[in-house]
């Protein structure tokens, strides 16, 4: 990584440990410890809120701290990148940004004018509407594809031409899987990086980079916060290279960075992030399992369940849970979806994902014309709940719904 991983500030810490080094570290321990870095001054456990703007010279003008302005670079988001780069395996480190969407958007405004992009059918909505608006105005060409078929993505690679592989697994909302490791060794016979959207896992669960990716973004608006209360975005990076580079520049340059207090509750959500991650996967697969057998779904879409035909694949680059994320399909239809959303009393028919709280949604409403959301879908965001009392609240929805369109 591109930063120490010793006690932040402390000259005495390699001196006075004796006991495991955060290299040693399982990542439920490296979130839990936040690196396990003590704050020089005070001598804290917590990571202090730096809100300073600017920073001293030295007498001869250097900034020997390492701070200069706080537009490129911040004392608090850093503690939370080196969190998250160590999580992640990032060689190059992490960058936060003030959004998912500035960082995904910075991975596209890299690339050089004329480049093209291969990305899935099946990915965030927002990004594919941007992708669509925006790709043509930076002279960019983007074909969309099925991800979750690697003979899909080598025949839409263009030789010379493709620079960027851009992957969301699970793709949200209707939860397909793509093989990172198999699409990226195909990115690379075309010399394309790859890029894997991983909002929907986290590196609790999926570490892209260790399966061959190049970056891995995340909008920390979801999961890796997990509160519902911090708008963020972060990109780590597998090499310190050129494109890594432009990227530090893009961000410093656009001013896109967190801020501060935006970063240290990122930082206080992060150490919770592994028992949250476990705690919603398992609650999230008991829901799959139980909907699957009920009348009034037709369908569920959650790669826990082996019949998902993405299972396999998931098994392999899934550790520990399989998400928080699933969707079902109602009987009855685009009406029945929607009366039953409209139905749920402990279940928050709201935006977003990852938090604490389960969420619902009609993704089909969302998104409008185009969307590849089938009309008769629901998202869910399955949270720390009882899964008993969420499958409870779903089931009386399912069912009053039906009684009401039936």
């Amino acid at each position: 990584m591109s930063r120490s991983n010793a006690p932040h500030g402390d000259p005495d810490a390699a001196q006075a440990a004796h006991g495991l080094s955060p290299e040693e570290w399982t990542p439920r321990t490296l979130a839990a410890q936040a690196l396990g870095r003590i704050e020089p001054v005070t001598r804290s456990v917590v990571p202090p809120l730096h809100l300073s703007t600017t920073y001293l010279r030295d007498p001869d003008n250097a900034y020997r701290s390492g701070f200069s302005y706080a537009r490129p670079d911040n004392a608090t988001a850093r503690e939370a990148e080196d969190v998250i780069a160590a999580l992640e395996r990032a060689e190059a480190g992490a960058l936060l940004f003030s959004s998912g969407m500035a960082a995904a958007a910075a991975v596209f405004c890299a690339l050089e004018r004329g480049d093209h992009v291969v990305a899935p059918e099946v990915m965030y909505w927002g990004l594919r509407r941007w992708l669509r608006q925006e790709a043509p105005r930076l002279d960019l060409t983007v074909d969309f594809v099925a991800m979750e078929d690697p003979e899909a993505v080598r025949a839409a690679i263009r030789p010379g031409k493709t620079r960027l592989v851009w992957i969301e697994t699970p793709g949200n909302p209707l939860c397909t899987i793509a093989d990172i490791a198999a699409i990226t060794a195909i990115a690379r016979e075309a010399g394309a990086r790859v890029a894997v959207d991983s909002t929907a896992v986290s590196p609790v669960l999926t570490r892209p980079l260790t399966l061959g990716a190049d970056i891995v973004m995340h909008s920390a608006t979801k999961i890796l916060n997990g509160h519902s209360d911090v708008v963020a975005g972060v990109l780590a990076g597998a090499r310190r290279d050129a494109f890594w580079e432009r990227l530090v520049a893009i961000r410093g340059g656009w001013g896109a960075i967190l801020g501060p207090f935006e970063a240290y509750l990122l930082m206080r959500g992060l150490r919770t992030l592994p028992l949250r991650a476990a705690a919603q996967s398992a609650g999230a697969l008991s829901l799959a399992t139980r909907l699957s057998a009920h009348p009034l779904v037709s369908a569920v879409l959650y790669p826990g369940l082996h019949g998902h035909p993405g299972h396999a694949v998931a098994a392999r680059q899934m550790e520990g849970g399989f998400g928080f994320m699933l969707s079902i399909r109602v009987a009855g239809g685009e009406a029945a979806a929607i009366e039953t959303a409209a139905r749920v009393g402990l279940w928050k028919r709201a935006t977003s994902l990852g938090g604490v709280e389960s969420l619902i949604e009609h993704r089909a409403s969302v998104e409008g014309p185009g969307t590849p959301c089938p009309p008769d879908l629901l998202r869910l965001s399955a949270g720390i709940e009882d899964p008993d009392d969420l499958f409870r609240d779903l089931d009386a929805a399912l069912r009053a719904a039906h009684g009401k369109i039936g």
